[in-house]
C-alpha cells in the first residue's frame, strides 16, 4: 500500500486516477480548492487548498509531518508553482509525477515527437506565475524547472489531447454534436495527423508510473495517430449524417482539433519501460458511438 497525494483528483482522467489507486489498495489524499464535488465517500482524505498560491500551500504542507509514497500532480501551469511544490515536498516524497503536456513540443515539420525533441535538463528557466506565460510555455518552463531543481524524482507525464466520455471540454463532442445537427465545422487540414490517448489508460498509465523507476519526460499517447478526415469519417459512419466542413473563416465554429500540421508521438520510452498504451483503432470508434447514443 501506498500513501499517495493527488492534487486534483474531482474529473476527467484525475478522477479516474483516484479511482485505479484505490483499486490498487493506495491509502489516497486529494487536494483541491474544494469547488467539485466528488462522490469518493469515506474511501480517500481530502484536502482544501490553492495549488497555485504559495501561502495556502504553506499553510497546509510546510509544518507536515507527512511522507508521500507518490505525489500527482494535475494542476502545475508554471515555474512559480513548480517551485512551491520543489521547496515544501523536498525530503517528503519518495516520487513525483507532474502531467505535463504535449504542447511542450513545436509545432513544426517533424511531425513524429520524442522526448529528446524538449529537453527540460538544458531548457533556460524563468520566473512567473500562469499570468506570464502561455500555456505551452507554462508547462515547459513547469517542466525545466522540476529538471533542474527537485531534491526528489520526477516523472514528467505529456499526455497528447485526452479522450472520453466526461472530457469536460467536450472536444470530440463538439465534432458529434455539429454532424447530428448539421451545422458547420471550422477545419482547414483535414489530413493533419495527430494523436490521441484514452483517458481511462491515461489514468492507469499515472497509476503504473508511481511505482516504475522511469523518471524525467515520458510522451503518453495511443501508439498510432489518425487525420480529421479519418476521424470525421467514423462519425459519419455512426450517424448517418454528413459533416459539413468550412474554411474556419466562415464559422465561429472552428474545431478544436484544427491543427495547421501534423504533430503525434513516439511512445518507445514508456514501451520499453513495459506500458503499451491502447491504439486508436481499439477505442476510438466504440467511445465515438457511445457520444452518438448519448446524443440522439
Amino acid at each position: 500500500m501506498s500513501k499517495v497525494l493527488i492534487f486534483g483528483g474531482t474529473r476527467f482522467f484525475g478522477k479516474r486516477l483516484v479511482e485505479k489507486c484505490l483499486a490498487n489498495g493506495d491509502e489516497v489524499t486529494i487536494a483541491t480548492r474544494g469547488k467539485q464535488r466528488d462522490d469518493f465517500g469515506n474511501r480517500i482524505e481530502r484536502i482544501t487548498v490553492d495549488r497555485a498560491n504559495q501561502l495556502s500551500m504553506e499553510t497546509v504542507f510546510a509544518k507536515s509531518l507527512t511522507k508521500w509514497d507518490v505525489i500527482y500532480d494535475q494542476v502545475c501551469f508554471s515555474p512559480y508553482e513548480a517551485q512551491i511544490a520543489c521547496d515544501l515536498f523536498a525530503g517528503q516524497v519518495g516520487k513525483y509525477v507532474f502531467t505535463s503536456s504535449l504542447s511542450v513540443y513545436d509545432i513544426d515539420d517533424q511531425p513524429l515527437k520524442c522526448e529528446k525533441d524538449f529537453d527540460p535538463f538544458s531548457y533556460p528557466i524563468r520566473s512567473g506565475g500562469q499570468e506570464a506565460f502561455s500555456y505551452s510555455e507554462g508547462k515547459r518552463q513547469a517542466e525545466a524547472f522540476f529538471a533542474q531543481k527537485a531534491s526528489f524524482p520526477v516523472t514528467m507525464v505529456r499526455p497528447p489531447i485526452v479522450l472520453g466520455e466526461d472530457d469536460y471540454t467536450e472536444r470530440l463532442h463538439f465534432h458529434v454534436r455539429k454532424i447530428l445537427k448539421g451545422e458547420p465545422i471550422g477545419i482547414d487540414y483535414l489530413n493533419t495527423k495527430l494523436s490521441f490517448v484514452g483517458s481511462d489508460d491515461l489514468a492507469q498509465f499515472l497509476c503504473w508510473i508511481g511505482t516504475n523507476d522511469l523518471t524525467g519526460p515520458v510522451n503518453s499517447s495511443a501508439p498510432d495517430q489518425i487525420t480529421l478526415n479519418h476521424l470525421l469519417a467514423i462519425i459519419e459512419g455512426g450517424s448517418e449524417h454528413q459533416a459539413a466542413v468550412v474554411d474556419s473563416k466562415e464559422t465561429e465554429a472552428e474545431s478544436p482539433f484544427n491543427f495547421p500540421k501534423s504533430i503525434y508521438q513516439d511512445v518507445s520510452v514508456a514501451e520499453a519501460s513495459g506500458y503499451c498504451f491502447q491504439p486508436l483503432n481499439r477505442w476510438l470508434a466504440p467511445l465515438i458511438h457511445k457520444l452518438l447514443a448519448a446524443e440522439k
